[in-house]
């Protein structure tokens, strides 16, 4: 049997540059153990910080917890590149869409690195190098990673993404979050609807500049989830009433609830529900509490899953024109 490699010195923590492990007197040797894996060239990560992070995932039952553990392990990835990342260099991209403001995008197969122009893209195993000219990028910090803020990130991500895609992102980026209360709070906002504007004004992005435009003209502040932005721009083009979204339910001085998309005029409310809704008891048991106090206030409330939004026999627009109809809205 080999003999357990010796302890590393404390302060390298799970993850490490090879110069700092031997500035603390660990041999080239050492760095070879089984016991460390290699993220990136002159980077290793102990075998035991990747059991530590997979034991605390596996005890997240919470919704939505693959697309933490999965963000988790891209953070682990940036902050071990940053140790040997290029002078300057900072997350871009979907890199940075996921790992400062969990945005709705594919979660890279790389690392998404950029530099400012003239300097060159960064080449390495694991990473999708970029140059982008300085006025055309802000950058921000996140956990002490440099990456773009939200407004850049969004404006860069023109190039790999489609219109309702931009539509989506640029959403969630300046969606307004509520407190467990239900009380708004627009400064944590990641950006609002003049930012991503001011992104724009810095100067053309070729060939994504007519997209960009056309997205931030179709951008609002409401939607909380891709679903919901389908269906807002799908019953846009069906030529259905404009919603408010993100609306307050009032009865008698009290709130009976908060709902995505409301047509006051014609007291019909539409939900479009997550998986969350049906996994959580929490969330399943507050939805027929409040859907029962909107009957009762004489509102109708159309109930859509993402099998009426985007499955094969999708009918979210026929069941909520059907409701407008019923309560006096001429199609």
């Amino acid at each position: 049997m080999s003999p357990s490699p010796r302890p590393l010195p404390p302060e390298l923590g799970g993850q490490f540059s090879v110069r700092r492990a031997s500035d603390a007197g660990a041999t080239r040797r050492r760095m070879r153990a089984r016991d460390l894996t290699r993220p990136f060239r002159g980077v290793r990560r102990s075998v035991r910080f990747i059991e530590e992070r997979g034991a605390a995932t596996e005890r997240d039952k919470k919704p939505y917890a693959e697309f933490r553990r999965k963000r988790q392990e891209l953070i682990d990835d940036a902050h071990a590149y940053a140790m040997v990342m290029p002078p300057g260099a900072f997350f871009c991209g979907a890199t940075a869409a996921v790992i400062g403001d969990s945005l709705p995008v594919k979660f890279p197969d790389a690392l998404d690195v950029a530099v400012v122009a003239p300097q060159r893209a960064p080449r390495a195993k694991g990473v999708r190098g970029r140059k982008v000219a300085e006025h055309l990028v802000t950058i921000g910090q996140f956990e002490g990673l440099r990456l773009t803020s939200p407004a850049s990130t969004w404006a860069m991500l023109g190039r790999d993404h489609d219109l309702r895609d931009l539509v989506a992102i640029g959403d969630a980026l300046v969606q307004i979050p509520r407190d467990n209360f239900g009380l708004q709070h627009p400064e944590f906002a990641r950006a609002t609807i003049a930012d991503l504007a001011t992104e724009l004004a810095r100067g053309p992005r070729p060939p994504s500049t007519k997209k960009l435009h056309e997205a931030l003209g179709l951008i609002r502040v409401g939607s909380s989830s891709v679903l919901e932005t389908e269906f807002r721009l799908d019953a846009a083009a069906a030529g259905l009433p404009d919603p408010e979204l993100d609306m307050e339910i009032h009865y008698d001085g009290t709130r009976l609830g908060i709902s995505e998309f409301v047509y006051p005029r014609y007291r019909v409310v539409v939900e479009v529900e997550g998986d969350h809704h049906r996994t959580s008891r929490g969330q399943w048991n507050r939805d027929i509490e409040k859907y029962q106090a909107y009957v009762e206030a004489g509102w109708e409330t159309i109930r859509l899953t993402s099998s009426h939004i985007r499955g094969r026999e999708a009918d979210a627009l026929q069941r909520v024109a059907a409701a407008l109809k019923r309560h006096g809205w001429v199609g």
